[in-house]
């Protein structure tokens, strides 16, 4: 019995040695890939090739799992597309990216908590805006439309989906249709921080939708958990800091050669 013990233990570290081996090389690779390719079709080829599960499905059960691993999916892609248009030359937002996706592995997607599935929700609501902006930059505004659309409702149905009992569709269908405008909004005039050879570039998009998202999550928790006795000053603090962080960058950092060095 002690050796069976053992070995099912050896074996359990064993697994577990492997499991983290092959995703830092999917964070390493899905960012080297398409730096030194030039392309991101294989960094996006290795990120869909991780997700085989998805697919490994009967057909009744695809589009559910579809829509609940968007989430990941967007992060993994985003990190890809941000690779690509960086440059084709290994730059400091390249690591950034790797270790930021090797951490995602890691350590926040295999987490479940409540507090968890917001912190997933806002990394995707970030990463996914900021290659939204930066890769439709130069397209047609429906684009960043559609795609702000998709992140706004991924990220929506991600935390709704851990909490909610009820039918939650329409609400993450409002979300979506919020980020779309605000996207479209910000397409007009697209500012960009550049923080000087780093290779590093956040649209001003990404930091107001990721702000959103932190207050609608937050909203949402509270009339959850007030219900009947639900009243603003449950939620005022962080609605109000949020408008103000907003006004801010808004107005004072909406220059359009503003850079960080």
């Amino acid at each position: 019995m002690a050796d069976y013990v053992l070995a099912r233990k050896s074996r359990n570290i064993a697994s577990s040695a492997v499991h983290v081996l092959l995703n830092i090389l999917l964070g390493m690779g899905a960012v080297l890939l398409t730096v030194f390719s030039a392309n991101p079709a294989l960094g996006i080829v290795l990120v869909t090739m991780s997700k085989w599960r998805v697919f490994a499905v009967r057909s009744r059960y695809l589009w559910i799992n579809i829509k609940a691993n968007l989430v990941d999916y967007i992060v993994g892609l985003s990190v890809v597309l941000l690779s690509f248009y960086a440059g084709s030359s290994l730059l400091p937002v390249h690591i950034v990216l790797m270790i930021l996706y090797v951490v995602w592995l890691l350590f926040i997607k295999p987490m479940s908590s409540e507090n968890a599935t917001q912190i997933q929700s806002l990394v995707a609501v970030f990463l996914g805006i900021s290659a939204t902006t930066i890769m439709s930059a130069g397209l047609n505004s429906v684009v960043a439309t559609l795609l702000a659309f998709l992140v706004g409702y991924a990220a929506s149905r991600h935390v709704l989906v851990q909490t909610e009992a009820e039918d939650f569709t329409l609400t993450t269908l409002v979300c979506g249709l919020v980020f779309a405008e605000i996207a479209w909004l910000c397409h007009s005039w697209a500012i960009i921080y550049s923080f000087g050879e780093s290779g590093i570039r956040i649209p001003q998009a990404a930091i107001i939708l990721t702000i959103f998202a932190f207050v609608y999550n937050y909203a949402r928790q509270a009339m959850v958990r007030y219900r009947e006795d639900f009243r603003f000053r449950n939620i005022a603090g962080p609605v109000i800091f949020a408008i103000i962080l907003i006004g801010i960058v808004v107005i004072f950092f909406s220059k359009p050669a503003f850079n960080i060095y």
